[in-house]
């Protein structure tokens, strides 16, 4: 099959097919004309969904195995995929999606988190009069206003600035910004504005104020992307899709039609990766929607077929909310080498990224120390001298890998727009590749529609427009206060469940654990500084969640958001999952260090901890080395030149302060380089050394000591709580 060139809408049919290419012109009225259709028929035909909740994991491994045969079975559960279930479970097919993770496992829950039109497409558009990238954007502004209004527990806009150093900037970005709001139209979420210099740092005050003339600012979206792909799985399982986790695809299967003699893709051999067990899925029509491993589906159709598909990896941070302001976000337009950095808020933190480079397909996507560095490299430039960004602020750090349409012959990501194609093989199967996380819903509507025509399937026009996702319908931006008066929760708690869930949390709030406190009355953390709560690993359960990887990432953002906040959670999510679905203590030691891989590899553990190596450079001046000898010593009475736990309990006794042995091992662990159950001095001086470089933040064991040896004369019992790793209320870079 000759390969063309990937254009919104483009549908590619494979030879020996009637091949139906609609021009852009054509398509673009068509699209109209089918939006304005779908939405009337969303209100009109679609009033309740066929299930109330959606069925359990068992329900639909039974509806898979037991069904004759199914009009889609869908390929792939991230957003794409769990679109193209919605939109045509919702035409009235009968419909199948198979995911060999887990929702939004992979690229679907690692992106920017931004619902966006595409501000840098604009511009390519305006700039090379390119009428594919401007009819991108207008439609990406409408899939943008759809989300905000089918999710809005989930997603909210958010503004974004762009600060300008240079005079001539103002004019050339305002006029680029205005005409994003010109083409959003009436779905402008709210009008851009330019900011003086002393207005952009009222609302920015952290920004690097040297040379700044002022700043723009304009609207895009932001959502929870993990939730809002689990939200699309679910909506779909409710309207009646057999739909089902951590069920991987062995082989496509055929049969002759015998109408032309030729052979057609009629299902999947498909195991559950949890059990081993393997059956036949059949299907009118296969839809393979697997990201970046779309190619690798499309092999077991035709081994060999020419690769569609050219992955690149987008690594972010997340760093201290006191990075940024909570609702302002900042767009640097032009890196060092010309790459594109966000750097928004989100969950209370800082989020930074993307790189953009090429990479290969992999389950477990790592990200690197060097693009780590470019991100802090790049937010440096931008953020005040004030500030000290430091890598050990980096809380988390993840991969994903986006899988960008591209020709063959091209080795330039950078470039690579995120237009999607729909290619349709000589057997029938159905592909759907490139696009981005805004259009997923358009992408699936054009998915199905390829199917429809060409397997000749019996439906109607997509019904996906102004469909409310699970939990939107009644949810509203007072609901949490009903959940703070009638189950006694938290406020912040309460907020964080309305948000996640929608209508939904009340389930949630039912299922809460009594604290045996005056308040609140329900609610137990996980962790202290985050709002998730016991009683969402059990609701999280219903929502397919099998595993404790699911939990810490997926049904809650712990992972994503601090690693070592994930790590602290995760005895406990295992014993609350084990108590659930009956694991042994053989399953819950496996999750435990799977848990701990993943977060060790794909959450940035690993570059955290290697900040701090047994070949760390010791880079102290000799006044501090003898300041830090004298603390240490405060500790080390008999000159052992080594600490150990017996060392600090009496050293905190004897002002006042009580810890559990457990904490005081763990902290002691985290500067143990060689693992030999005490803390030498040549180690002590090699954390203080990192601490005053910046790559180690956080650290328990520094402001333990720091604090201690400032009230060993005194004798005033201190606090000593775990934040980020270490204390709140001191900052390590007097240590």
């Amino acid at each position: 099959m000759a390969f063309q060139k990937a254009v919104k809408g483009t549908i590619l049919v494979g030879g020996g097919a009637l091949a139906t290419v609609l021009g852009l012109s054509q398509f673009a009225h068509y699209r109209r004309k089918q939006v304005s259709l779908a939405y009337v028929e969303a209100a009109g035909y679609l009033t309740e969904p066929v299930n109330r909740e959606p069925p359990s994991r068992e329900a639909q491994l039974m509806t898979l195995k037991n069904t004759p045969e199914f009009d889609i079975l869908v390929i792939g559960g991230g957003a794409t995929g769990c679109g193209c279930a919605l939109d045509a479970v919702t035409r009235g097919l009968k419909t199948a999606l198979v995911e060999r993770d887990d929702f939004s496992s992979g690229t679907s829950s690692r992106s920017t988190k931004l619902i966006h039109g595409g501000v840098r497409y604009l511009q390519k558009a305006i700039m090379n009069l390119d009428v594919e990238q401007y009819r991108m954007v207008k439609e990406a502004l409408h899939e943008r206003a759809n989300l905000l209004e089918i999710a809005p527990h989930l997603s909210a806009p958010l503004p974004i600035m762009l600060p300008l150093y240079k005079w001539w900037q103002l004019p050339y970005y305002w006029v680029g910004i205005k005409m994003y709001d010109l083409v959003a139209g009436s779905q402008c979420l709210k009008s851009s504005y330019v900011l003086s210099k002393s207005r952009a740092l009222e609302h920015f005050p952290m920004l690097q104020k040297d040379k700044l003339v002022g700043a723009i600012v304009y609207y895009d979206g932001q959502h929870n992307d993990a939730r809002m792909n689990l939200a699309i799985a679910l909506t779909a399982a409710r309207y009646g899709a057999a739909t089902a986790n951590y069920m991987e695809v062995v082989s496509l299967l055929k049969k002759t039609d015998p109408e032309t003699g030729k052979e057609r893709v009629s299902g999947a051999r498909c195991k559950d990766v949890l059990t081993g067990q393997e059956f036949d899925v059949r299907a009118k029509c296969v839809i393979n929607a697997s990201g970046p491993f779309t190619d690798s589906v499309r092999k077991m159709d035709d081994k060999n077929v020419v690769p569609i598909c050219q992955p690149s990896a987008g690594v972010h941070i997340v760093m201290p909310g006191y990075y940024s302001p909570e609702n302002m976000g900042l767009l640097d337009p032009a890196t060092s080498d010309g790459r594109v950095i966000f750097f928004l808020p989100w969950e209370k933190m800082t989020i930074a990224g993307t790189t953009d480079t090429p990479t290969d397909v992999t389950h477990h996507p790592i990200p690197s120390e060097e693009d780590i560095n470019f991100i802090l490299n790049e937010v440096r430039n931008y953020l005040s001298s004030d500030v000290e960004v430091r890598r050990g602020d980096v809380l988390a750090a993840w991969s994903g890998i986006r899988p960008l349409v591209t020709d063959p012959k091209s080795a330039d990501t950078q470039s690579i727009s995120r237009n999607h194609v729909v290619d349709i093989s000589d057997s029938g199967l159905i592909t759907i590749a490139g696009g981005k996380w805004t259009t997923y819903r358009s992408m699936a509507e054009d998915t199905v529609n390829a199917a429809v025509k060409f397997h000749n399937l019996n439906a109607g026009p997509s019904r996906t427009v102004g469909l409310f996702l699970q939990g939107g319908k009644d949810w509203s931006p007072t609901l949490y206060i009903r959940l703070v008066q009638d189950y006694g929760l938290e406020s912040e708690v309460a907020q964080h469940l309305a948000k996640t869930y929608g209508d939904k949390a009340f389930e949630v709030a039912k299922m809460a654990s009594v604290t045996g406190k005056r308040w609140p009355v329900v609610g137990v953390r996980l962790v202290s500084e985050f709002p998730y709560i016991e009683a969402e690993v059990k609701y999280g359960i219903k929502e397919y969640a099998c595993t404790a990887v699911d939990m810490i990432s997926r049904r809650t953002r712990l992972a994503f958001l601090n690693v070592q906040a994930a790590e602290e959670a995760l005895p406990r999510i295992v014993e609350l999952m084990g108590r659930e679905l009956n694991w042994s203590e053989l399953r819950k030691q496996e999750e435990l260090e799977t848990a701990t891989r993943f977060l060790y590899y794909e959450m940035g553990y690993k570059s955290r901890t290697e900040q701090l190596t047994d070949s760390t450079e010791i880079s102290l001046l000799p006044s501090d080395i003898d300041r830090y000898k004298k603390r240490f010593h405060k500790f080390d009475e008999d000159e052992k030149g080594f600490i150990t736990i017996v060392d600090v309990q009496r050293v905190l006794e004897s002002i006042n302060v009580q810890m559990d042995e457990n904490t005081l091992h763990e902290i002691l662990c985290e500067v143990d380089l060689n693992k030999n159950g005490q803390v030498e001095l040549h180690e002590f001086l090699q954390l203080m050394s990192a601490v005053q470089k910046g790559r180690v933040s956080g650290s328990r064991l520094a402001i333990l000591m720091k604090t201690a040896e400032e009230n060993l004369d005194r004798r005033v019992p201190i606090p000593v709580d775990r934040s980020c790793g270490g204390l709140k209320s001191f900052d390590l870079l007097t240590c």
